[in-house]
């Protein structure tokens, strides 16, 4: 039997959300094979389980289907993206591209889930992710700890407030770097947080 490994696949950051098309989906399934598995995940992936020996030309032929492909396991996700409702320049959708492309894979402790919200209604649910950026107007407020699972939900709380567009980036991978270098084992992002403190934390984001 063919040795199987799963990679993450999902639809780019675009104005309307996480929008499959038919042949994406198509895609995939072909990926997967009749012998293959599928798996829906809260981070607005699916996990493709394809054979080792194919795992490059199968991730080719996905990004040539216009899906993007990252590693599985502990990482920091995807970005969990909003719907741009306010419009592509209003909500921000470059600048959740850029976030994106700058966090997603990074190894982790454990995973670790970044949501962004262009706007105050915060469709994506920033506040229950591991990170929650919240775009007002120009600025770009920051909230860390969130935690939807469970029977005691946690909302994550604000840790930078104002931020501009071009402080966004580092200070988000100053945090992950933070966190990689002082979580316990597999601590969750969450866990991590209250340990040390949000004002530690203030003082990495600067």
């Amino acid at each position: 039997m063919q040795e199987k490994v799963k990679i993450a696949a999902a639809p780019a950051i675009q104005r309307g959300g996480a929008l499959w098309k038919p042949e994406q989906l198509a895609t995939v399934a072909a990926a997967a094979g009749p012998d293959g598995g599928i798996e829906m995940t809260p981070f607005r992936q699916v996990y493709v389980e394809v054979p080792l020996s194919r795992r490059d030309a199968i991730r080719e032929e996905l990004e040539q289907a216009g899906l993007e492909v990252y590693p599985t396991g502990a990482v920091a996700k995807s970005l969990i993206a909003c719907n741009f409702c306010k419009g592509e320049e209003e909500a921000g959708l470059e600048t959740a591209r850029i976030v994106n492309r700058a966090i997603a894979g990074i190894e982790t402790p454990a995973p670790l889930r970044i949501g962004y919200a262009g706007c105050a209604l915060g469709t994506s649910e920033p506040l229950l992710k591991d990170i929650g950026i919240v775009k007002m107007r120009d600025r770009f407020d920051l909230y860390v700890g969130g935690e939807p699972r469970g029977l005691k939900t946690t909302f994550a709380k604000l840790l930078a407030q104002g931020l501009p567009e071009e402080r966004l980036v580092p200070v988000l991978t100053a945090i992950i770097a933070h966190y990689k270098t002082h979580a316990k084992a597999k601590e969750k992002f969450g866990k991590f947080v209250e340990r040390v403190s949000l004002e530690s934390l203030r003082q990495i984001a600067g």
